[in-house]
């Protein structure tokens, strides 16, 4: 008996070990999980309130006889307004909340470290603007805001970071970003949370989130590659970009120097900031974007060039930031 007791004990501790909640490893995360709890405690006192009244009036108004004839009730003012105007202010802070915290993390800091994700049927594929590669991993340091650019190969995937409170879908045939701020160091879990096919219970990771120093001799300790804007470079030249995108103006194409986030006049008469997807449209289905006054004589490089080497030449365009920059290479 006194066994069976203690084995109680022991489970009830156990039990009472295992975390509510992942760890609070990111700047938004404690925001997140702010608002979380005051949702839960809304609704928490309002299904209390709301079950309470009901049996208190089953009990109160019951039917006592048969011929029994319930008094003629009346509208009250007071409690028209109080139910009206509570729910609606709860809603507008609700709302304003959670919006500032929405567009807090849609708008990465303009000095975010960028890497790449490539989501595939089952594995992550990331890759560092300095060149490394990782599978299922994810190096970061620590204090430092860290963008992710993500597309998919196949299907639709979702990066989801518990410890971080982030998570966002991974399209094919789109760029999505994500950014976070880790604030410990540690080893996180990483999973897709869209369900993507027969083994995406396996398409799981691990954040390592290091200190600065450990970060950079992580970076240097690898095997030495080129960073994905050389790895663009190599690409460009290879597909013969650069006879057309030559550096000065009075190319047959325009000039791709300081071109990357400038908005630009297309032929169609609209207006668009070049980006990721802008580029990518242009390599894809050229004639689709057209600046200025060149002819259509790009080809499409649909099926010629996968995900990997997409980003490598969008890193490249970005590199070129200008002329004395791109002279100097």
């Amino acid at each position: 008996m006194m066994g069976f007791f203690q084995f109680g004990i022991n489970s009830l501790a156990a039990l009472m070990d295992i975390p509510m909640q992942p760890p609070v490893a990111s700047s938004i995360a404690e925001g997140v999980d702010q608002l979380y709890l005051l949702l839960t405690g809304i609704t928490l006192f309002f299904s209390v309130l709301i079950f309470s009244i009901i049996f208190y009036f089953m009990i109160k108004y019951r039917r006592r006889s048969e011929g029994e004839v319930p008094p003629e009730t009346h509208s009250s003012l007071f409690l028209e307004l109080a139910w009206t105007i509570i729910p609606s202010l709860m809603c507008v802070v609700l709302f304003v909340w959670s919006s500032s915290l929405y567009i807090r993390n849609a708008r990465p800091p303009a000095a975010s470290t960028e890497i790449f994700v490539i989501g595939k049927q089952w594995m992550w594929h990331i890759q560092h603007p300095e060149g490394p590669r990782e599978i299922n991993e994810l190096h970061v340091p620590i204090g430092v805001p860290v963008k992710l650019t993500m597309t998919s190969q196949d299907v639709i995937h979702d990066f989801y970071i518990p410890a971080f409170r982030v998570k966002k879908d991974v399209l094919p045939g789109r760029y999505s970003s994500l950014w976070f701020q880790p604030t410990q160091t540690g080893t996180f879990h990483l999973f897709c949370a869209q369900y993507c096919g027969t083994n995406h219970s396996e398409m799981i990771g691990w954040v390592y989130v290091m200190t600065p120093t450990d970060y950079a001799a992580w970076l240097a300790g690898g095997e030495k590659t080129e960073s994905m804007a050389q790895q663009g470079e190599r690409l460009f030249s290879q597909f013969g970009c650069g006879s057309c995108h030559t550096p000065e103006a009075g190319g047959r194409a325009p000039s791709l120097v300081g071109l990357y986030g400038k908005p630009q006049k297309l032929q169609s008469g609209e207006t668009r900031v070049v980006d990721e997807a802008l580029i990518r449209q242009a390599i894809l289905v050229p004639n689709t974007v057209r600046i200025g006054n060149f002819e259509p004589i790009m080809p499409t490089y649909q099926g010629q060039i996968d995900e990997e080497q997409m980003l490598q030449l969008i890193a490249y365009v970005k590199s070129l930031g200008s002329a004395e920059r791109t002279n100097g290479q």
